[in-house]
């Protein structure tokens, strides 16, 4: 993966999801986050119809990790552990990890836009199972098949996923709620706020594909916490 993410050209089109929308910074506690939101602009190539790409916008923490802040936490955690595997059961995902980061752009970097079945998770910030808001993106489709969140959308309240982690440990999620959001009016600070609790976004694109824009209109997050 490079340093930045490629840009889209006639000769060598990438998944639409790597422009930069917003930049804030919220405090937690005394501690600072700066929360940047990275909407999805179309690829130079149209999707196959079911979704493309993903709104990933990761919450970045102080200079110290988030399991050593001085941010009082609480509930159910584990220490920081980078995933090594996501198995949703429900709708047949069992899929590698690779990280992501923030190029010197502002944009966050993708993954590999051949592998259908890979997620990324924002490295710098939150682990799975560790206490706060880890985010979990992953491509609903490309331009010649459906991708690993191809099915997001059909979790319910109540469904539960894994994240097999390094350190040998199994966390296990259950989904809180299932909500679409027009791109336009994207509820970064629910989403990607910070919590006492570790919980997870699994993010993807959802609504219709918009041909002038190349972007889906709607992102689809899935809300979930440990158990």
């Amino acid at each position: 993966m490079s340093a930045s993410p490629p840009s889209p050209t006639d000769a060598d089109p990438v998944p639409p999801w790597l422009n930069s929308r917003r930049l804030a910074t919220v405090f937690w506690s005394a501690v600072a986050l700066v929360v940047l939101g990275v909407s999805l602009i179309g690829g130079e190539d149209e999707p196959s119809g079911t979704g493309y790409a993903h709104h990933a916008a990761p919450a970045a923490t102080s200079s110290s990790s988030p399991s050593s802040s001085a941010t009082p936490r609480a509930g159910k955690h584990l220490p920081r552990s980078t995933p090594v595997r996501l198995r949703i059961p429900k709708i047949s995902v069992d899929a590698p990890f690779t990280p992501l980061a923030i190029g010197r752009s502002g944009q966050l970097e993708a993954p590999p836009a051949h592998d259908v079945n890979l997620v990324g998770w924002y490295a710098e910030g939150v682990s799975p199972g560790e206490a706060g808001t880890s985010i979990i993106a992953g491509h609903v489709d490309t331009a010649t098949s459906a991708a690993v969140f191809a099915e997001l959308g059909e979790l319910d309240k109540g469904d539960r996923f894994r994240v097999k982690r390094a350190d040998g440990r199994i966390a296990t999620f259950v989904v809180d709620s299932v909500e679409s959001f027009e791109k336009d009016s994207f509820p970064d600070d629910r989403v990607y706020a910070d919590t006492p609790q570790a919980q997870v976004r699994l993010i993807t694109c959802a609504g219709a594909y918009d041909r002038s824009a190349k972007d889906y209109t709607e992102n689809l997050v899935v809300f979930a916490h440990l158990v």
